[in-house]
């Protein structure tokens, strides 16, 4: 099979696979962010961090929210617009229907995930933050809205963390198991050379 070949029947769009491996590290550096914050609390943060560590630990947890968003509203624009491939050799049906549910969770979540944030964090009186831009809040101040917007941000959070395992152990299982070419659909460089 040529390079030409692979690159337009089994591999997904270049554009495509920047924005997963983006979207993995935005993902990973949020999910590390918003993990210490509910395990500290903001007390907590501000016992261990201090006044300026807790006001960066927040406000990169709010970009990273902010960037996942527009990375993942990109992504799901290139999925639409480009070709999905097929697999090759095709996958057994039972890992075909959960490959598909797992994506398209993953999709959901990670789109509701950081709306729920931005939500939860103006309904508080909280600041929108978007690196040192403020943005515009989504809803209307209500502080008991907040609290139960932050608690389904948490809960979402660990199921987002499920998915993930879910998502990468599938991709080892086919990588280091099956060795049927899976991983090379998404990979950043050529795996012929």
């Amino acid at each position: 099979m040529s390079e030409l070949e692979l690159s337009e029947t089994d591999r997904y769009a270049y554009p495509h696979r920047v924005l997963h491996w983006l979207v993995a590290a935005v993902l990973l550096l949020s999910l590390a962010s918003g993990l210490t914050l509910g395990f500290l609390g903001f007390e907590g943060a501000m016992e261990r961090l201090g006044r300026a560590g807790t006001d960066f630990l927040y406000t990169s947890h709010k970009s990273l929210g902010v960037a996942l968003l527009a990375l993942m509203t990109l992504r799901v624009m290139t999925r639409l617009l480009y070709v999905v491939p097929d697999h090759d050799p095709p996958l057994h049906p039972f890992q075909r229907i959960l490959s598909t549910a797992v994506h398209h969770l993953l999709y959901l979540a990670l789109l509701a995930q950081p709306m729920l944030g931005w939500a939860a964090t103006a309904s508080g009186d909280f600041p929108v933050q978007f690196l040192h831009w403020h943005l515009p809040g989504i809803v209307p101040v209500n502080e008991a809205l907040s609290e139960r917007l932050f608690e389904w941000h948490g809960w979402l959070g660990w199921v987002i963390l499920g998915l993930i395992t879910l998502h990468i152990s599938g991709a080892l299982y086919h990588w280091l198991i099956r060795r049927d070419g899976v991983m090379a659909r998404m990979s950043l460089f050529d795996p012929d050379r």
